[in-house]
C-alpha cells in the first residue's frame, strides 16, 4: 500500500517527527513569520504569537519543509515533513480506532 512504501522510504530514524525536529521546525518557521514571511494558513481572528501561528501551520500540514536526518558516518536522508506528519496522523487514527485495553 501507499503508507507502507512511505515507511520504507524513511530509512533513518523513527517514522514520525521527533520532538527535537518539531521544536526546530516550529522555531525556524516562527522566526520567518516574525521577519515578515507570509502566513500559510487562514489569518486568525485574534492576534497570535509567531510560535502559535507556526504550530498551527505545522498541525495543518502546509509547511513546505524537508527534514535532513544524518548518521554518524555522514550519510543522510532528506524526508519531506508531509511524510512524517502522515505517519503520525495514521498512528493517531489507529489509537482512536483501537484504544489500549488494560
Amino acid at each position: 500500500s501507499k503508507k507502507e512504501s512511505k515507511e520504507k522510504k524513511i530509512l533513518i530514524g523513527p517514522p514520525k517527527l521527533t520532538r527535537f525536529e518539531k521544536a526546530r521546525v516550529v522555531g525556524a518557521r516562527a522566526l520567518q513569520i516574525a521577519m515578515g514571511a507570509p502566513i500559510l494558513i487562514e489569518p486568525p481572528d485574534r492576534p497570535l504569537s509567531p510560535i502559535d501561528i507556526a504550530l498551527k501551520e505545522l498541525e495543518a500540514g502546509v509547511l513546505p519543509i524537508t527534514i535532513r536526518r544524518t548518521l554518524p558516518d555522514g550519510t543522510y536522508q532528506d524526508i519531506p515533513l508531509k511524510w512524517l506528519l502522515e505517519t503520525e496522523k495514521g498512528e493517531k487514527e489507529r489509537a482512536v480506532a483501537f484504544p489500549m485495553v488494560s
